[in-house]
């Protein structure tokens, strides 16, 4: 127990840092133009994207922000289809910070049953590390990639993404950043290696375009 609780002290200091930092910057806040995310292309290679309305429960939990929740679906109908999650926070100084994706699977009945960080490698990019989740609800299981983005910068630690946005807030004097999440169903008797091959070809048509959404 004291072996735990000093793991934790840290973690719990860094959040308190943080929270105190950003409620008492005083400077005026940049906040550089961007598109919005209902402005995302719906259209990715040959995957056709339909908009799924985010209930009004989730969304007080999320807290201002913009919100992108979409499915997209293979035009010839021969892959189970993808969906695309981005939350996007213009400021995170009062307190509405990035949730963690990791508090939201238990609320809604789906339970990790792997875990695992790999590193995302994509055209005209360097590679970074992203969270990959196989999740089970019953017989359903799926496979879930996500991470945090911030100006051109990919982590996945929900802590270093908290140290970035203390670092860029001195820095940069902003504080915006976001999440993006894929995920994809895993078919009966299709692996979850196998389901990754739907996903990594997804995220190279997803990359190249946060800039206009999520500046750099």
């Amino acid at each position: 127990m004291t072996r735990s609780i000093a793991r934790f002290l840290p973690i719990a200091l860094l959040l308190i840092i943080t929270a105190i930092f950003l409620q008492a910057r005083t400077r005026g806040e940049v906040f550089p133009p961007r598109q919005t995310l209902s402005s995302f292309p719906q259209q990715l290679g040959d995957w056709e994207g339909t908009d799924v309305a985010i209930d009004d429960e989730a969304l007080q939990v999320l807290g201002p922000g913009d919100f992108l929740l979409r499915v997209y679906r293979d035009e010839q109908a021969t892959r189970p289809p993808l969906d695309l999650f981005i939350a996007y926070f213009s400021s995170q100084r009062a307190g509405d910070t990035i949730h963690s994706p990791k508090n939201c699977l238990p609320g809604a009945g789906w339970a990790p049953v792997q875990s695992s960080r790999i590193m995302l490698s994509t055209p005209n990019h360097v590679p970074f590390p992203v969270n990959r989740y196989v999740i089970a609800k019953g017989d359903s299981r799926q496979l879930v990639l996500y991470w945090y983005w911030a100006h051109d910068r990919g982590v996945a630690s929900e802590y270093w993404a908290k140290y970035y946005l203390v670092a860029d807030s001195i820095r940069m004097n902003r504080s915006d950043g976001s999440l993006v999440r894929l995920k994809t169903a895993i078919s009966p008797g299709e692996s979850a290696d196998a389901a990754m091959q739907r996903l990594l070809p997804f995220a190279d048509l997803v990359l190249p375009r946060l800039d206009d959404y999520i500046p750099r």
